[in-house]
């Protein structure tokens, strides 16, 4: 049962007074079998508007990943990784990444050789795909461990155009956003530091865009722009294993393998599982989420029919948005 318009205004109210962790939510749109049911806009923010959604971009690559191995451009996930750069020279003595696969990177455990992320030597390199490739593998070979890497994600966005000829956002607009009616993006190219911070922090909507290095190839980490609408159509998709409008986005085995727990993670992760770049909620209820800093969420509940879009300006240390969607919007639904 779809709750009273009153209930939806308590909600909308409950978020416009928020002094916590809800009070950086600009957009929300939920969907019950197939239909939205509610639409959400605070701080200035109109339908259209996008926001970053930060590293919800990565579950947006692993559908990018299926939609390539649907299309025969990708053989597998277990494909190794530098078949896709035929030209990369691998550093003197590594061994480690000639045996990193595709599984590896999208089920976060292929090894990397840092302790924290060197984001500016990546982000202010001519080749961010290629500076990603120069911290994999590592003396410690493949353990199985689960590192989670917003950097290294990189490599698969260089794999996508290496395996189909496109540029990664010719790719994502032909086979995914206009197929979803989501408008045409185009590439995000500040170079500096200083501008990217500036696009993180700004508070303002992003536009149609998605960041991408020097070599056009778009970060695979976070720096994608979409709506609270759009995040929840790509739900929709995944409640639909693959269909939307009637059409085959991807496969349904592909949703299924996604959604599916690979590793079991610890209170650090909120005692979730991964799957494909999605974290998985409740396997056996078939809940699972894309989610990224500033709470940004796809929230997919396949059991209930339900899928839930959020989009937020960032904001440090807010990272689950799940409890409020499973504590303030599913019971409305």
């Amino acid at each position: 049962m779809i709750a009273k318009k009153t209930e939806f205004e308590q909600l909308h109210k409950y978020v416009e007074k928020s002094l916590g962790n809800e009070k950086n939510i600009c957009e929300i749109t939920a969907i019950k079998n197939g239909s939205v049911v509610y639409e959400g806009y605070w701080h200035g923010y109109r339908r259209g508007d996008t926001l970053n959604i930060m590293s919800v971009t990565k579950s947006i690559m692993a559908l990018l990943t299926g939609i390539a191995i649907d299309k025969g451009l990708i053989k597998s996930v277990d494909q190794k990784v530098l078949g896709f750069f035929p030209d990369y020279r691998v550093k003197r003595g590594e061994k480690t990444i000639y045996d990193v696969t595709l599984r590896h990177l999208l089920t976060m455990t292929a090894p990397y050789k840092y302790k924290s992320e060197p984001w500016t030597k990546v982000c202010t390199s001519d080749d961010w795909t290629k500076a990603a490739l120069d911290l994999l593998g590592g003396r410690k070979g493949i353990t199985g461990e689960f590192k989670y890497s917003t950097l290294g994600i990189q490599i698969l966005s260089g794999i996508i155009a290496n395996a189909s000829g496109m540029k990664v956002i010719d790719f994502v607009n032909t086979f995914l956003f206009e197929p979803l009616g989501i408008l045409r993006h185009t590439n995000k190219e500040d170079r500096t530091k200083e501008e990217q911070f500036k696009f993180l922090r700004c508070k303002a909507p992003k536009g149609n865009v998605w960041y991408a290095d020097p070599q056009n190839v778009n970060t695979a980490g976070w720096g994608l722009a979409l709506t609270a609408n759009d995040l929840a159509a790509i739900g929709l998709i995944c409640l639909q294993k693959g269909i939307y409008n009637g059409k085959k986005i991807v496969s349904e085995e592909w949703i299924n393998a996604l959604s599916t727990p690979y590793i079991d993670l610890d209170e650090r992760f909120g005692n979730m599982s991964y799957g494909f770049l999605w974290w998985i909620i409740d396997a056996n209820k078939q809940i699972y989420a894309a989610i990224g800093d500033g709470g940004n969420i796809i929230y997919v509940n396949e059991a209930k029919g339900v899928c839930v879009g959020i989009a937020g300006t960032f904001k440090p240390r807010i990272f689950d948005r799940v409890q409020f969607i499973q504590k303030k919007i599913e019971p409305l639904l």
